[in-house]
């Protein structure tokens, strides 16, 4: 009785998250588009057509390319989880959007602070633990033109908003959050890259021993709370990054 009752269950839950909305939070992506400017293109090969009974293609593309996820050891040396170790649990997470859309319109360098945080508290109440948080700037609308993604001056230096090291500080180490996720390349703005000379950021967070999720989109059509997000990725062995199909379930 106990397992026909689990099963009826089980099946009530998954009714329910069907009828809800679901919203692909999750860049399509190919050899042109948009990508960390180290990296070639990715390179997408046909195999064999229906002429030879099936379709099949080979696919040349870095860990992190389009929307993905970066595991621990993607920055952090030694004894670090790769994307295979992360549990699928820690993959399903309550979702927090904070929307500076309008901040990094307007200042294409834009920092997420910790006064910031607090702000969006005192508006929406304290962030939970456990908690994914993304950081909303809109930046995705400009996928998938490579020139305004990267958004660099005459210089050739890109301007590209992001998160503050003491607005990071403030959701791990006294909020107690899961993870984040962004729509830029970097954790980073790029003004504190220039200025600290290193993705001060992103190390952080994979320090953290979690995950981070870059290049979301989407996140415009997200509640600030309530929805849930879903992480789906593949599993190649021993792998700093990959590809992610990001979702959320809406409340």
């Amino acid at each position: 009785m106990t397992n026909a009752k689990t099963a009826i269950e089980l099946q009530q839950a998954i009714t329910l998250i069907k009828d809800k909305k679901w919203v692909d939070l999750t860049h399509t992506f190919g050899p042109d588009s948009p990508h960390f400017a180290a990296f070639d293109d990715a390179a997408f090969e046909t195999l064999f057509t229906h002429d030879d009974g099936f379709f099949a293609q080979k696919f040349t593309v870095p860990g992190q390319y389009g929307t993905h996820i970066d595991a621990p050891i993607h920055f952090i040396r030694g004894n670090q989880r790769y994307v295979d170790e992360l549990d699928l649990k820690e993959l399903v997470l309550p979702l927090i959007v904070i929307n500076k859309s309008k901040e990094a319109a307007e200042n294409n360098d834009f920092t997420l602070t910790r006064e910031d945080i607090l702000a969006f508290e005192a508006a929406h109440g304290e962030i939970e633990p456990g908690t994914f948080v993304a950081l909303r700037t809109d930046w995705s609308k400009r996928w998938p033109d490579k020139t305004a993604f990267e958004n660099k001056n005459s210089d050739g230096n890109p301007h590209l908003p992001g998160w503050g090291i003491d607005a990071l500080k403030l959701l791990f180490e006294e909020r107690q959050i899961g993870a984040v996720g962004h729509e830029t390349f970097d954790t980073d703005s790029s003004i504190d890259v220039a200025t600290n000379g290193s993705l001060v950021g992103e190390y952080y967070v994979l320090e953290q021993d979690t995950f981070q999720v870059e290049l979301l989109t989407n996140l415009d059509k997200v509640p600030t709370k309530g929805a849930f997000i879903f992480n789906i990725v593949a599993k190649p062995e021993k792998a700093s990054g990959f590809p992610v199909r990001s979702f959320a379930i809406l409340p």
